[in-house]
């Protein structure tokens, strides 16, 4: 039930109470007046013949009595007039005529009690009348005094006259001009209700239309507008309502259209523009939020792992992978798989890992969905594909190239849902990648710092920066470190023979045959010049001397081309262990230095491991360690 409706039903209801209010008090007043004017008109007429019969006996003609009731009974209104005489009047004059006595109860109550009684007689319409039996009193000293006539007592009953006036006609007059009155304030009504409906029809009309337009508006359509021919206030008020959806039409739809541009998407039209941009807005204010957050976070690998969080848990989803690409090695690495940080590779074929350019969104640097083009990327697993999986991959572009590539999985059913997410997975990715690139930077910043330029491995820097957590390990694990102490034989009698850049080019040979014989768990640094120190994790004193053998074996048979020439060298080696020979890295250090001198000194290209006798050797410092000219010397 609309309001109109319900208005105009409570008007009614109004009105209607109102009219069944005005007859009930309409039909009271004039039933108590007609009766009220019944009894009035019943004592005059009981006057008129108490009167008469006190004539009547005053001139001699009371005989003829009967003659004045019947003259009295024919008066307009008038239905029935009869007397009876008291018990007193008959003991002294008689029963008089054969109407004269008492009829029935009422009579006989009104001459004992003296006191008028009147009756409302309605047996059907047309006998509707008042009857009203009225006592005679006796009472002394009017004119004529009844005491003087009759021998009765002062406040005696002398007899009672009844008459039966009809109120049928007085009725009808009150119904009709009830009827009149109803006519009347019905037809006010109705010209009421006329006025009321032209006066506010229009007003009506404008809430309808408001309330159509507010619920379109609440659906995100803004463009329904308000027909604004009414005059007045309603006129106004569709005017104002009009203006509104003006401004919210043109407000909403700049927001959503520089959301749009924000999020490099273009919203359907079919769908609600309120509550997309809301949506769009709220998944920007989250990625805001987000990068706040990883820029906080100190390396790359937590990054990824907030990232595959907010996937798992703001997209649900389950089933993705996050790889890294290394362009300067053409590799890639997938850091996250289905939440699991560095796990093997799942959804895609592992060449991508050697050879990063047989990705697609990684070559091409734009989205590959097989949502659309089912078989794009050939790259993808087969197996997955056996099994209906389909895949979504969104490149991270970070300084001008492709730096990571997000890989959505999904089935058939979920693949809907995966495509409606893709802006605002894209929006998180845009806000991560400087975020990335300068963790990455950093990262560079810091590893180059860490790493010898020239060889690319560690130096000294990166022991007296990890030195502690090295050791702590070292003995939670309660194993043991090997420390090998390295040295060129004769380097500088390369430098002098054939220049520095032949020295340089030793020193990378060397270097390499390093990486390729140690573990990559195990630890190369630069320690200067032609001095190599290596840390060999979980590795005790017979493997170590078993390893530095291995790596002096290795350079022995190295052939470097110098030129024309194929030089070959030897290095020497000292051998330590912690904690065994001393639960104090530096101190093991000086120990594998001091076992590297005594190799020097027995002819060099051997591998000596150190022992507490070397400490009492020639050149050895108090602290047994070789100062670092006395090696030099030796070359």
């Amino acid at each position: 039930m609309n309001d109109r409706l319900r208005a105009l039903l409570t008007f009614a209801g109004l009105v209607t109470l109102l009219l069944v209010i005005l007859v009930a008090a309409s039909l009271y007043s004039f039933r108590e007046f007609s009766l009220r004017s019944a009894e009035e008109r019943a004592r005059t007429a009981a006057e008129i013949v108490r009167v008469g019969l006190t004539e009547a006996m005053a001139n001699g003609t009371i005989g003829l009595r009967a003659q004045l009731l019947a003259r009295l009974g024919r008066v307009n209104g008038l239905e029935e007039v009869r007397v009876v005489r008291g018990p007193s009047v008959v003991r002294q004059f008689g029963a008089g005529m054969g109407a004269e006595h008492a009829v029935d109860d009422t009579d006989r109550a009104v001459l004992a009690s003296g006191r008028p009684v009147y009756e409302l007689l309605d047996d059907n319409q047309s006998t509707y009348m008042m009857r009203a039996t009225i006592p005679y009193v006796a009472e002394q000293g009017g004119q004529p005094d009844c005491v003087q006539c009759h021998k009765v007592q002062v406040g005696e009953v002398l007899g009672a006259i009844t008459l039966k006036i009809s109120l049928a006609e007085t009725r009808a007059r009150a119904l009709n001009w009830v009827a009149v009155l109803v006519g009347i304030m019905g037809s006010f009504a109705v010209v009421a209700l006329f006025l009321l409906r032209r006066q506010y029809q229009p007003m009506a009309d404008v809430a309808l239309k408001v309330d159509q337009v507010v619920g379109q508006a609440a659906c995100g359509d803004f463009g329904t507008r308000i027909d604004s021919g009414h005059r007045g206030e309603a006129g106004a008020i569709a005017a104002g309502v009009n203006r509104l959806m003006d401004a919210l039409d043109s407000g909403v739809g700049t927001i959503s259209n520089r959301v749009e541009q924000l999020m490099q998407y273009d919203l359907p039209r079919s769908r609600n523009m309120l509550l997309s941009t809301l949506e769009m807005v709220e998944g920007l204010v989250d990625a805001n939020r987000f990068k706040q957050a990883i820029e906080e976070d100190e390396t790359k690998q937590e990054i990824y792992t907030r990232l595959a969080r907010v996937i798992g848990e703001n997209f649900d989803l389950g089933t993705f992978s996050i790889y890294e690409v290394a362009n300067s090695k053409n590799h890639m690495r997938p850091v996250v798989v289905d939440h699991q940080a560095d796990a093997d590779i799942k959804w895609c074929d592992p060449q991508i890992l050697i050879r990063s350019e047989a990705c697609r969104a990684r070559r091409t640097g734009r989205m590959v969905s097989s949502v659309n083009e089912p078989h794009i990327c050939r790259m993808f697993s087969a197996q997955a594909q056996a099994e209906g999986k389909q895949h979504v991959c969104l490149p991270m572009i970070q300084s001008g190239n492709v730096g990571c590539v997000v890989q959505l999985v999904s089935t058939p059913e979920t693949s809907v849902l995966v495509r409606m997410l893709v802006p605002f997975l894209r929006v998180y990715l845009r806000e991560t990648a400087p975020v990335l690139e300068a963790k990455r930077l950093m990262e560079s910043l810091r590893e180059s710092t860490l790493r010898d330029a020239m060889t690319g491995l560690y130096n000294r820097h990166f022991i007296e920066a990890y030195m502690e957590t090295l050791v702590s390990a070292v003995k939670r694990r309660k194993t043991h470190l090997g420390v090998l102490m390295l040295d060129v034989d004769h380097f500088k009698k390369v430098n002098d023979t054939y220049g520095h850049d032949a020295g340089d080019k030793v020193l990378v040979a060397v270097a390499n045959v390093l990486k390729e014989s140690l573990r990559s768990s195990d630890l190369i640094i630069r320690y200067g010049g032609e001095e190599f120190i290596a840390l060999l994790q979980d590795t005790d004193r017979a493997g170590a001397m078993f390893t530095a053998e291995k790596i002096r074996h290795a350079v022995e048979s190295l052939k470097i081309q110098i030129g024309a020439t194929a030089l070959t060298k030897t290095i020497s080696i000292g051998v330590a262990d912690f904690p065994e020979d001393t639960d104090e890295f530096w101190e093991v250090v000086k120990y594998a230095d001091v076992a590297l001198y005594a190799a020097k000194g027995r002819g060099r290209n051997r591998v000596v491991s150190y022992t507490h006798d070397l400490v009492q050797a020639p050149g050895a410092n108090a602290c047994g360690a070789v100062a670092c000219g006395a090696v030099a010397e030796l070359d």
